[in-house]
């Protein structure tokens, strides 16, 4: 890159970020009630997002061909039992993930 451009590349960068944060207040404004939509918004992306997630990850499992999608379906399993039984997002994620790959290498 030449200098130009990485100057226009912070600079994008930079604005971008300003936008992002400042966007937020800039149509909210002072309001003291969280508007409707912000609520709605704040109930349903963490829904959206992890099925996103589970379609990501589960697109190239191949059932018809050895180990059949086990390692995924226990993980998923382990992941879920995790969440209901602790209600720790973080822990879930990870041991859901730490299984996976503990799976994935020494078992299938």
């Amino acid at each position: 890159m030449t200098l130009t451009e990485q100057i226009l590349t912070v600079a994008a960068v930079v604005v971008a970020t300003m936008l992002t944060r400042f966007l937020p207040f800039l149509l909210i404004g002072n309001a003291r009630e969280t508007p409707a939509y912000i609520k709605y918004l704040g109930r349903m992306l963490p829904c959206a997002v992890f099925a996103l997630l589970i379609v990501y990850c589960l697109r190239n499992v191949d059932l018809m061909t050895t180990p059949h999608g086990l390692p995924e379906i226990i993980s998923i399993a382990a992941t879920v039992s995790l969440h209901l039984l602790k209600r720790q997002m973080l822990l879930s994620i990870a041991g859901g993930t730490g299984l996976y790959m503990a799976l994935v290498q020494f078992v299938f």
